[in-house]
């Protein structure tokens, strides 16, 4: 008989839609994988600590200061690029080592045209999978990604604005 699993996964999704870039233009800005801090408004630096190779693949080490201005320790994590499909607009990665208490944490970003078509707009979808949190719960998680990638979308529209 199995054994009922104690702990289920966490999984959760956001979404957030640029209104004038299009999928075409936003996917460069995700593609590179070491440039998170340039977009998401949580992540303070973000930078290449292992080069991709057959052994290890691509892993980003990203962190943030302590937002209550204390000075308690940043948080960070190391996350390996798992996938990436060009053509299809989406990476995966996973979280290899953090401070922030992730375990088997998986995630897949992607960018798509809203309404299937190539006009202006896009949208970005983050989505994860990760075991429990200890002192979270999957809504905070979710909430948290959810806020993250709105600011995210809103720094990247930005990016724009002086093009239109």
């Amino acid at each position: 008989m199995e054994e009922a699993n104690e702990n289920p996964k966490w999984e959760g999704k956001a979404t957030a839609k640029l209104l004038r870039p299009t999928a075409n233009e936003v996917w460069p800005l995700l593609e590179d994988f070491c440039s998170l801090h340039k977009w998401l408004p949580t992540i303070d630096t973000c930078f290449k600590v292992v080069d991709d190779d057959e052994d290890n693949g691509l892993v980003r080490h990203c962190a943030a200061s302590p937002q209550d201005g204390s000075d308690s320790e940043a948080q960070w994590c190391r996350e390996r690029l798992t996938g990436m499909d060009p053509a299809g607009k989406w990476l995966s990665y996973e979280v290899v080592d953090s401070n922030m208490g992730f375990k088997n944490y998986k995630s897949t970003m992607k960018v798509v045209p809203i309404d299937g078509g190539d006009d202006l707009g896009c949208q970005i979808e983050w989505s994860f999978e990760t075991d429990p949190i200890e002192g979270l719960s999957c809504e905070d998680l979710a909430k948290y990604v959810g806020i993250g990638l709105q600011g995210m979308a809103l720094n990247m529209e930005r990016t724009f604005e002086s093009a239109f």
